[in-house]
């Protein structure tokens, strides 16, 4: 079963990578078929380095800075480490983390269902009904490594409102196509992105940018 599921993990793999300058720090991203006519730029954000991370999120802290933020926050798991560094680059010592797993002090969690293009199904996002106090009132500032659909920033929006937050900006990495900006309605504004991948078709063995996206 595990050899099955990693052949098939391998076969999303095209082989090819799009080159992206996130600010100053270049990468190479690898291509994968999401479907055999459809692909996307994949960016694991805790695959590429400690540095990287802190690059990113010293840049997202610098654009965000006039803001005001008071408390940074990020989704599990790929947001964790970006709210961490945001938060050291504004000067700030707490942040929030919006998780996806239950856990057992989780069992009283706020709740709200996204879903995800790089995920099969509807998820939750949980926050901790302890960490109310620390966003109700607050100017918050919500980071994650890529925006695509916007469903899921949408759905971390939504939940922030619920605990009475006061949303000040929208950081990601990387922003992806514009599917997002109609999802996301007028909360697109809060958004800013480093860097904006598009996504790729086949065209003669070559996966290439989608026009317009």
């Amino acid at each position: 079963m595990a050899d099955g599921a990693t052949s098939r993990n391998a076969e999303l793999f095209t082989g090819q990578t799009h080159h992206l300058d996130v600010e100053g720090w270049a990468v190479e991203l690898p291509i994968v078929a999401i479907k055999p006519d459809f692909g996307i730029s994949l960016m694991m954000l805790i695959d590429m380095g400690v540095g990287f991370v802190a690059h990113a999120g010293a840049r997202l802290a610098a654009h965000f800075a006039s803001a005001r933020p008071e408390v940074v926050v990020g989704p599990a798991t790929l947001g964790i480490p970006l709210a961490i560094e945001v938060s050291r680059a504004l000067g700030l010592d707490r942040y929030v983390v919006l998780q996806k797993s239950p856990k057992l002090h989780l069992r009283d969690a706020l709740t709200q269902d996204i879903t995800s293009i790089t995920s099969a199904g509807v998820q939750k996002l949980l926050l901790d009904r302890r960490a109310v106090p620390l966003l109700a009132g607050k100017r918050v500032l919500l980071v994650d490594d890529v925006v695509a659909s916007g469903s899921s920033l949408a759905g971390a929006l939504a939940l922030l409102r619920k605990a009475g937050a006061e949303i000040v900006g929208a950081g990601a990495v990387l922003t992806e196509a514009h599917e997002w900006e109609a999802a996301l309605g007028a909360d697109a504004a809060l958004v800013h992105g480093l860097a904006h991948i598009p996504q790729f078709q086949p065209a003669g063995g070559v996966w290439r940018p989608i026009p317009g996206t």
